[in-house]
């Protein structure tokens, strides 16, 4: 089953009208290949198709020899490279590349910035186009179901997640054994490799309790004392699963730093089904006790790819004061605030006080399930 995606449009206009290259980063089993592929289907160019993970042409890709890279693309329109962090000095060959051959249209996919970013940045400066493909979200899921379809498919997608592959399977059993190959088989494989972290197990370790505190702030030195590891440690290891796209932090957002709190993080997870089968929970939301959590992580991951999708400049937080006062979510755009409170049911809440008297211009809404699809659909 394709899911059509709406980084499709944009990156192909980008090919289309620039010069510079295009580089897709994401998780892996997000799509990044298919997406490629129904973007080289649509542009119909004479491509050379070059993936990390061979060995096939790596050796004149990384040979900074501009002839043997020239005798490689001879010919072709587009050059198409799959886990681009699998090779060796991508981004100073891409350089060669961009600067050398400006005919030549360049895709590029890496399934984590652990490495791949800082091979890239500093070379390709000012030459390529960047671009993060998440599961698939509501948005376009809306392109092909109306709104009460949507509705019904709520509860799924706050057990099983959305990455592509889920959708084409039919039973429960399918679904779970899925995720379960991916935790076990993907989920880990690019911080072992580029993250020099010897063994999976701290981070397994780690990512379990993270599922169990989504929704709430989390202390780094209490992380480090339950798995015996340093606070240091600790947030070096959250910062390798953000660079990998399986954990995004909110910060606590704060001007007046007395009252309000800003020092802990909330950590949530990009993909659900990810999160629920590291605790092996697949129940029904009506056999669990944190289906709260999971509404509140699904929507902030959903109104991230929303926002995304948009390409609106919006800095994301949390609110909370020391007194108690909270806000779930907030969102800062083009100088103004903007407060939600996320609600599991049908319940309404007013404005919190403090916040509206610190606050006095930005705005407040209570999102539940009347108004959800408002808030994550464009």
């Amino acid at each position: 089953m394709y899911i059509p995606r709406f980084l499709t449009t944009p990156i192909i206009e980008k090919l289309t009208v620039s010069k510079k290259g295009i580089i897709v980063y994401g998780a892996r089993q997000v799509g990044k290949t298919t997406l490629a592929s129904e973007i080289i289907k649509k542009l119909n160019l004479k491509t050379q198709v070059i993936n990390g993970d061979q060995s096939k042409y790596i050796d004149i890709v990384t040979s900074r020899d501009l002839n043997k890279i020239k005798s490689l693309v001879a010919g072709y329109d587009l050059l198409f490279i799959d886990e681009a962090q699998r090779i060796p000095e991508i981004g100073i060959n891409l350089k060669i590349i961009l600067d050398n051959l400006p005919s030549l249209k360049v895709l590029v996919t890496g399934s984590s910035s652990l490495d791949l970013a800082s091979k890239i940045s500093e070379p390709l400066t000012g030459r390529v186009w960047s671009y993060h493909l998440y599961p698939i979200s509501f948005s376009e899921l809306s392109t092909f179901k109306n709104k009460a379809e949507l509705d019904d498919n709520l509860e799924e997608r706050l057990i099983y997640g959305s990455y592509p592959e889920i959708f084409s399977y039919e039973s429960l059993f399918q679904k779970q054994e899925y995720l379960q190959t991916v935790s076990d088989a993907y989920l880990y494989r690019d911080l072992l490799e580029f993250g020099d972290i010897k063994n999976s197990t701290k981070i397994r370790d780690l990512l379990k309790l993270l599922a169990f505190q989504i929704g709430n702030e989390v202390s780094l030195t209490e992380l480090g004392t339950q798995l015996g590891m340093s606070k240091d440690t600790v947030s070096r290891y959250i910062d390798l699963l953000e660079k990998s796209f399986i954990v995004f932090r909110l910060r606590g957002f704060s001007r007046n730093l007395r009252k309000e709190v800003s020092k802990m993080d909330k950590i949530f997870f990009y993909d659900l089904g990810i999160r629920n089968i590291l605790i092996d929970n697949l129940k029904p939301l009506k056999d669990r006790n944190d289906a709260g959590v999971l509404w509140e992580n699904f929507l902030l991951i959903e109104r991230i790819k929303l926002n995304t999708s948009k390409q609106d400049l919006v800095s994301s937080y949390f609110w909370r004061t020391h007194t108690g006062a909270e806000l779930d979510y907030v969102e800062e755009k083009n100088g103004i605030l903007y407060g939600f409170e996320l609600k599991s049911g049908n319940k309404t809440v007013k404005v919190p006080s403090g916040w509206i008297k610190a606050y006095p211009n930005s705005h407040f809404k209570c999102i539940n399930k009347n108004n959800y699809l408002d808030f994550i659909l464009d």
